[in-house]
């Protein structure tokens, strides 16, 4: 196991040295989006225009060899924008198939709350089942297959909020931010001269991260961390200030996460702390609080880190 997670490791610093090359100074986001991959999740990226969204995940299908689509969404965009129509062709007298932009390996739904609340619901099968449904027929879709959509937290013209039964299909919700002063100046240098993107070199394939995710499965999970999780998700149900808690999904999704988190710092166990640091982008946006709460300052971050401070980790994980 330790030769296998050592060539998990080279694998891992690669697409992480790639990334970082094209979006300076997000270690720690590119961290994250890389343990969605590996975990099998989809991302949320909450931000103001301009924070490098669209270049990370480019960057990201560029170095898994990995097909690429985008979708603008708009209020005019349609379901089967999304995921193809079965058009007649009347040479073979038949309906053929024909695939929407849905049938890649990385997809970008760019300004997903533009898009009618119909549209949206158009990729929770796709989320959640890795097929779509046309026409009453099931169409796989490639592995790996990661969303990735983007919203703008200060423009509400013309939105639609996303449902929470699709906020839950998102493993993680983060943001990129801007960079520092430092970062920003060395950005702005050296793309003057060359995007990054167009020298970019693929250093895995879609094959290596399929393998990737099996083995993230395979990482262990000791009962005492199983159950540290569980009374994590469980106290954000519980607690008086939340209206609406976190369902056995996150649950899940937490404890795969925190695999892939633990696979992508070399080690094929999970620890107290790789729950803990996950918590945030894994509960965060399946959490919504009541109006008093809010009233008196409370915020979903806060409410997070209380939990963690009144729930004790395990010191001895066997």
């Amino acid at each position: 196991m330790a030769k296998t997670v050592s060539e998990n490791r080279v694998i891992a610093d690669k697409l992480r040295a790639n990334l970082e090359a094209c979006l300076l100074g997000k270690g720690e986001e590119i961290q994250l989006l890389l343990t969605a991959l590996l975990a099998g999740g989809h991302v949320l990226l909450e931000d103001v225009p301009g924070t490098g969204k669209t270049v990370l995940i480019k960057a990201l299908a560029k170095s898994i060899e990995g097909q690429y689509r985008r979708i603008q969404c708009n209020p005019d965009l349609l379901p089967t924008d999304i995921t193809g129509v079965s058009i007649y062709h009347p040479k073979h007298e038949s309906f053929l198939f024909r695939p929407g932009p849905v049938m890649t390996n990385i997809l970008l739904a760019d300004e997903i709350n533009r898009a009618t609340t119909k549209t949206q619901a158009a990729l929770l099968e796709a989320m959640e089942e890795r097929h779509v449904t046309v026409d009453g027929e099931n169409y796989e879709l490639p592995r790996p297959f990661l969303l990735l959509a983007t919203q703008n937290p200060v423009e509400f013209e013309g939105t639609y909020s996303l449902p929470e039964a699709q906020l839950d299909r998102f493993m993680m919700k983060f943001s990129l931010g801007y960079p520092d002063a430092s970062t920003e100046s060395r950005m702005v240098y050296a793309q003057s001269k060359v995007h990054p993107l167009d020298q970019l070199k693929p250093v895995a394939r879609a094959e290596q991260i399929l393998k990737l995710q099996q083995e993230v499965r395979e990482v262990h999970l000791a009962q005492k961390v199983c159950d540290y999780a569980v009374a994590l998700v469980r106290c954000t149900r519980e607690d008086a200030g939340v209206f609406l808690g976190a369902g056995p999904r996150a649950t899940l999704a937490l404890v795969q996460a925190s695999k892939a988190w633990a696979l992508l710092q070399g080690r094929d166990y999970v620890l107290p702390d790789d729950i803990k640091k996950l918590v945030p982008y894994v509960l965060g946006h399946r959490i919504l609080l009541r109006g008093e709460a809010r009233m008196e300052g409370t915020d979903t971050a806060s409410l997070l880190h209380d939990i963690m401070q009144r729930i004790p980790a395990p010191l001895r994980l066997e």
